[in-house]
């Protein structure tokens, strides 16, 4: 059940994401979903190995390096959905923050 919760506040970060963010569309509620249960996918297995892998430079740039890293999970999610269009590293940048800021703060409100 706390999946599917996180995935709603996915697909509300995304659809948001796509209003608000130039560059960043989605086609259709279906693909909205998908992409939304994908990213939970992607940053469940994909997004740790890629900390892991680029811990030396994540340290050197004191821990901006992951916002690069949000970037690229976002943008494969992009690559794997035909109907999720991002144009780009800046749209997949503002997106994925937007996206996490929004499943955080939305978390927050409906913790226990």
């Amino acid at each position: 059940m706390n999946f599917l919760l996180r995935a709603a506040f996915a697909a509300f970060g995304l659809w948001l994401a796509t209003q608000v963010v130039p560059g960043i569309s989605i086609e259709g509620a279906g693909t909205l979903a998908g992409a939304a249960i994908l990213l939970g996918i992607v940053n469940a297995i994909v997004r740790p190995v890629l900390v892991l892998l680029t811990l030396p430079i994540t340290i050197l740039t004191l821990g901006l390096f992951l916002l690069v890293v949000n970037a690229a999970t976002f943008g494969l999610v992009a690559y794997f959905l035909p109907a999720f269009h991002v144009a780009g590293f800046v749209p997949a940048l503002l997106g994925s923050l937007l996206v996490s800021f929004i499943g955080s703060v939305l978390s927050a409100i409906t913790r226990d």
